[in-house]
């Protein structure tokens, strides 16, 4: 088992980053009247995904930690259901491996979260 240092040496924090770029070359050929619109939505919602995680793991408190973790996950779950309206709305087809990536990291963060709530 690695060392963690800093929010960068989370496997959760990296796997969200990641998902970040997926989500960039996703909205990438959006018609651009969405440019404020669902564009916007889905890349803020994506990189409040690591950021969030990045300030609770950051916190000194187990209890904002979790927060931040929550905040995460409630992020995850906006850009779920952006990622679904873009299907529906036929600006993108093929949504597979984006949610496949999505899973993994409610997943690892559903993990963590009961991880700290553990260690409390």
């Amino acid at each position: 088992m690695k060392a963690i240092r800093t929010h960068k040496d989370l496997d959760v924090w990296q796997v969200s980053m990641e998902l970040v770029k997926d989500i960039y070359a996703l909205t990438k050929n959006f018609p651009s009247d969405e440019k404020f619109g669902l564009i916007n939505q889905l890349r803020r919602g994506a990189v409040s995904i690591p950021s969030n995680i990045a300030e609770g793991a950051s916190r000194q408190s187990s209890k904002e930690t979790i927060q931040f973790l929550y905040v995460a996950l409630g992020s995850l779950s906006e850009v779920e259901t952006q990622v679904e309206i873009a299907r529906n709305l036929d600006y993108i087809s093929e949504i597979g491996p984006v949610l496949g990536k999505m899973l993994r990291v409610r997943m690892m963060l559903l993990g963590m979260i009961r991880n700290v709530k553990e260690v409390r």
